[in-house]
C-alpha cells in the first residue's frame, strides 16, 4: 500500500493561499475593484465625450497616458532583465523571486500596452497600425517590438511553472473542478522524467538568453518615438541607454514593493529572506549610481550647450513651473536610496520596501518630466503652453494601476507564487556543495 503524499513545509506555505481564502484579501480586492471601476468609467466618459476631456491639445499631445507607457514598459524589465541575468549567471539566491519578476513583467507589459489604447481617443485606431502602419515610423518598431516582448515574456512564464503545475495537479484534489482542469491542461503531462527534466532546463536557458537582447531592445525604441523628433531635449543620442538603465532601476524597484507585500502576505519570510533584500538592494544602490549618471551628464551637457530651445525646457524643470516634479524626481530616485541602502541595516525589508517605493515615484515622475515640459515649450510656431492632467486623466492612471495589481494578485491567487521545483533543486544543489566542503576537510 502506497504511502500517502505528505507535503513539504515550502509546498504547505506556498499552496496554503491558493486553497484558504481570508478576508483581508476579499478586502483588497474590493478596494482595487472599486479604483478600477472609477477608472474604466472616466476611460468610458473619455470615449464619449472626446479627448477634450483630458489636459491633451496643441501642441501638448502627449501627457499623463504616455508617462504610464513608459512606465509599465520600464518596469517590465523587473523579470527579463533581473530573473534572466541572475538564472544565466547561475545565483543561487534568485530561485524563491523568479516568479514574482516574471509575472510582474507580464503584467506591466499589458498595461503598457493599454495606455496606447487610452491615448488614442477612440478603441477603434489601435487597429490602424495593423492596417496603415509603416516601418518608416519608430511607433511600428515600437509596436512590433513589444509585440515580441510579450510573447517572449509569456513563454519565459510559463515554462518554469510546469512542474509545479504538475505537481498541484497530482496534489491538489480539493481544488475547485475547473482548476484542476487548469492545471491538467497546462501542465502538458508532464511526468518528471529526466528527458522532460533536460528538455525543460534547455527552454528555459535559450530563453533567458534570448529575452535579454529583447529586453534591451524594446526600450531602447521606445526611447526613439522620442529621440527622432525634434523637440527640444528629446532629439539626443544618450536617449536609448538612459532609457534602458531608468528601466531596471524601477524594475528592481516595483519587484521589491511586490516582493515584500507577497512575503508579508503569504507567510514567506522563511524563504525570502536577508541574502534576497542585501543583494537586491546592493543592486538598486548601484542602479540609483547610474541613473544619476545618466541624469547629470543629460542635463550637464544640454545646459552648457544652452541652445535657445532647449534652455527654455530645461529653465522650467529645474526653475520653473516643473521644478517641484524636477527635484521630487532627484529626491526619490538619488537622495532616498544612497541615505537607506548605502547602509548595511538599512537593506532589510523595511528599508528596501521604503527606498523601492521612492524609487517607484521618482520614476513615474521623470518619465512625465521628460513627456511634458518639452511638449510645453514647442520649437515651432505654436506659443508655450501649461499641461496639467485632468480628473479623467488622473482616475484613468489610478484605475491602470488599481488593474495592475489585482491582475498580479489573482495571478497568484491561482498559481504558485514561488517556484517549488527551483527552491527544492537549489536546496538539493547546497546540500551536495556543503557535503562536498566536509569531505574536502576531513580529507585534506
Amino acid at each position: 500500500m502506497s504511502q500517502p503524499y505528505r507535503e513539504s513545509e515550502l509546498e504547505r506555505a506556498v499552496l496554503n493561499p491558493l486553497r484558504q481564502t481570508t478576508m483581508q484579501f476579499y478586502l483588497v480586492l474590493g478596494v482595487l475593484g472599486l479604483v478600477f471601476l472609477w477608472g474604466a468609467a472616466s476611460l468610458i466618459r473619455q470615449w464619449l465625450l472626446g479627448l477634450g476631456v483630458t489636459g491633451l491639445g496643441r501642441p501638448v499631445y502627449w501627457g499623463i497616458y504616455l508617462s504610464n507607457f513608459v512606465f509599465f514598459i520600464g518596469i517590465s524589465h523587473a523579470g527579463t532583465l533581473i530573473s534572466a541575468i541572475l538564472r544565466v549567471t547561475q545565483a543561487e539566491w534568485r530561485r524563491p523571486i523568479t516568479r514574482v519578476s516574471e509575472a510582474i513583467t507580464f503584467f506591466a507589459l499589458v498595461l503598457g500596452g493599454l495606455q496606447i489604447w487610452i491615448d488614442m481617443g477612440r478603441p477603434e485606431r489601435v487597429l490602424y497600425p495593423l492596417i496603415w502602419g509603416r516601418y518608416q515610423s519608430p511607433f511600428l518598431w515600437d509596436f512590433t517590438c513589444i509585440g515580441i516582448y510579450l510573447l517572449s515574456s509569456t513563454l519565459y512564464l510559463y515554462l518554469p511553472m510546469i512542474p509545479d503545475l504538475a505537481r498541484m495537479r497530482d496534489h491538489m484534489t480539493d481544488a475547485p473542478r475547473w482548476r484542476r482542469w487548469l492545471y491538467q491542461a497546462m501542465s502538458l503531462n508532464w511526468h518528471g522524467s529526466h528527458e522532460q527534466n533536460r528538455r525543460l532546463e534547455k527552454g528555459i536557458g535559450i530563453m533567458a538568453i534570448l529575452i535579454i537582447p529583447i529586453a534591451v531592445s524594446v526600450h531602447t525604441v521606445v526611447s526613439w518615438v522620442f529621440g527622432m523628433t525634434m523637440q527640444p531635449m528629446w532629439h539626443s543620442t544618450i536617449l536609448g541607454p538612459y532609457f534602458v538603465v531608468g528601466a531596471i532601476f524601477s524594475g528592481i524597484a516595483m519587484l521589491f514593493i511586490f516582493m515584500t507585500l507577497i512575503r508579508k502576505a503569504w507567510h514567506l519570510e522563511k524563504w525570502i529572506g536577508a541574502k534576497q533584500y542585501n543583494y537586491l538592494g546592493l543592486l538598486l544602490l548601484v542602479m540609483s549610481a547610474f541613473w544619476g549618471y545618466f541624469t547629470l551628464a543629460e542635463y550637464l551637457t544640454t545646459g552648457y550647450g544652452s541652445l535657445v530651445h532647449e534652455a527654455h525646457v530645461i529653465q522650467a524643470k529645474l526653475a520653473g513651473e516643473y521644478a517641484p516634479w524636477f527635484w521630487a524626481m532627484v529626491t526619490c530616485n538619488l537622495i532616498f536610496p544612497f541615505a537607506i541602502l548605502l547602509w548595511r541595516r538599512g537593506r532589510t525589508p523595511t528599508g528596501t520596501f521604503i527606498a523601492a517605493l521612492c524609487v517607484a515615484i521618482g520614476m513615474w515622475i521623470e518619465r512625465f518630466t521628460i513627456v511634458a515640459p518639452s511638449l510645453t515649450r514647442p520649437s515651432l510656431g505654436f506659443e508655450r503652453a501649461i499641461y496639467a492632467p485632468t480628473l479623467t486623466e488622473v482616475a484613468i492612471t489610478l484605475g491602470s494601476v488599481a488593474l495592475f495589481s489585482l491582475l498580479f494578485l489573482l495571478f497568484f491567487k491561482i498559481f504558485p507564487v514561488v517556484s517549488v521545483w527551483e527552491v527544492e533543486e537549489g536546496q538539493v544543489i547546497e546540500a551536495v556543495r556543503r557535503k562536498a566542503e566536509e569531505l574536502a576537510y576531513q580529507t585534506g
